[in-house]
């Protein structure tokens, strides 16, 4: 599913993404929506269910300016290529 699909059909959403591509900027192009909630511990317990290998978790909403992201990455990640130019 493109990008704009998955923000016009999850508005206001956490959604966990099997991402399937990225632009140059990493961007999420297209990908498989695995789970979507309002509530992002949902999104976060379903991905420790799963255990994706290619994912991203991701709010289709307005960002609250109170909200701390962390990003976390391993080796796999930079092999598949989705860190290669970072």
């Amino acid at each position: 599913m493109k990008w704009r699909e998955i923000e016009k059909n999850y508005k206001d959403q956490w959604v966990l993404i099997e991402v399937r591509e990225v632009d140059e900027s990493f961007n999420i192009v297209d990908g498989d929506v695995l789970a979507s909630s309002k509530d992002k511990n949902e999104i976060y317990q379903k991905l420790l269910q799963i255990k994706p290998n290619e994912f991203a978790i991701e709010y289709t909403g307005e960002i609250p300016e109170d909200l701390a992201i962390v990003m976390i990455s391993d080796r796999r990640s930079a092999r598949n290529g989705f860190l290669e130019q970072i």
